[in-house]
């Protein structure tokens, strides 16, 4: 490796440095308050954060997954799922959007995604379906929002609910519309390294559907509404009230760090020139939460940028299907979902990415 240059993946200390001073304000305040669980930042949070979704209620939980596992079993309390239920999701999604259906006791049905955007490809829901289906869990990829017109007619036809994992696309549109608010109910992530990221776990639950609102609100906090009566088998997974102070802050400069990632990928897309690679197709909005490309040589690609000081990642090289987690679905074959696990790439995309790194990293993956 270049002993100059070493670009990071992902430079969260630089990141988050822009907003340190009020980030520390934030979290003093929080501390000098004496309040520390589900206090007056987790209040302003939600709703500042549901107005920015377009979405009418949002409920800070503790991460992504439970915001996803929450939905579920929040349908299932009020009578619209039950043990044993289908719900359609993509074969190459983050093991997560899995683990939220198993959890509950739902079955998931795998669909192989389109191969040029990575996400799930609506020509293959309906063969899915089946009197057991109850919802589709839309995951929106990498920052791009799945084609929504399609599915939305898919599930009016069949009366089903519509899901999005949204962990990886905060601050996306499709149409008019952002990503929280195209669905039935939606969760996000707040992991460090979101588009919008705490400094910490944390997740929320956003949706138009009060009655689900106010029975998530309930199961995040051990199934009480009041104090010392349970109307629900809940959880403890409460957003926390620093993590949600610093959310705060740094949802104010969310549009303008997307804005950056575009800015980021627009000079890759009209960089990066070499016929092994081929780069993302984007068919909606993209926040550019990951830059993903894909060639044959992905292995030797990761090995040649490593020794010229670039770092990458692969989002993500096992698809759950694999996963000794899911021994009985070892035997399946989701030809789609195995190439794009085999060829994917991650190239640095962050809004302190200087722009001589941003050239050097395209001249790189040229010169492969």
């Amino acid at each position: 490796m270049s002993n100059e240059i070493f670009i990071k993946f992902l430079d969260l200390k630089s990141v988050n440095s822009i907003y340190e001073e009020e980030i520390k304000e934030a979290v003093n305040k929080v501390i000098n308050s004496g309040w520390y669980i589900l206090g007056e930042e987790v209040e302003k949070f939600e709703k500042e954060f549901a107005n920015y979704c377009g979405a009418k209620y949002a409920i800070g939980v503790g991460s992504g997954l439970d915001a996803l596992r929450l939905i579920i079993r929040g349908y299932k309390e009020l009578g619209i799922f039950e043990e044993g239920d289908e719900i359609i999701v993509p074969a190459n999604t983050y093991i997560a959007s899995i683990l939220a259906i198993t959890e509950e006791n739902l079955k998931p049905i795998l669909v192989e995604p389109k191969l040029d955007t990575y996400l799930i490809n609506p020509e293959n829901i309906e063969e899915k379906i089946t009197s057991k289906t109850k919802a589709i869990m839309v995951v929106h990829l990498y920052g791009q929002t799945c084609e929504m017109d399609k599915i939305w007619e898919i599930a009016k036809k069949y009366n089903l609910k519509i899901i999005e994992d949204s962990a990886q696309a905060h601050g996306a549109f499709y149409q008019d519309k952002k990503a929280g608010n195209l669905g039935d109910a939606s969760g996000f992530s707040f992991y460090p390294g979101k588009n919008l990221g705490a400094l910490g776990d944390g997740g929320a639950v956003t949706t138009n559907d009060k009655e689900l609102a106010q029975v998530v609100e309930a199961l995040r906090n051990y199934g009480s509404h009041k104090k010392y009566e349970h109307n629900y088998k809940g959880i403890n997974s409460r957003l926390d009230e620093i993590q949600a102070a610093i959310l705060r802050v740094k949802l104010k400069y969310l549009d303008k760090e997307n804005k950056k990632r575009k800015e980021i990928a627009k000079f890759y897309l009209e960089n990066i020139q070499n016929k092994k690679i081929i780069l993302p197709k984007i068919l909606t909005d993209s926040v550019w939460h990951l830059f993903v490309i894909r060639t044959k040589e992905r292995d030797k690609l990761q090995e040649y940028l490593s020794q010229k000081g670039i770092q990458t990642l692969i989002h993500y090289p096992i698809p759950p299907h694999k996963q000794k987690a899911y021994k009985k679905w070892n035997n399946l074959s989701f030809p789609i979902t195995e190439s794009i696990c085999k060829e994917i790439l991650s190239l640095p995309i962050y809004k302190t990415l200087k722009t001589e790194n941003i050239e050097y990293i395209s001249k790189m993956v040229n010169s492969f």
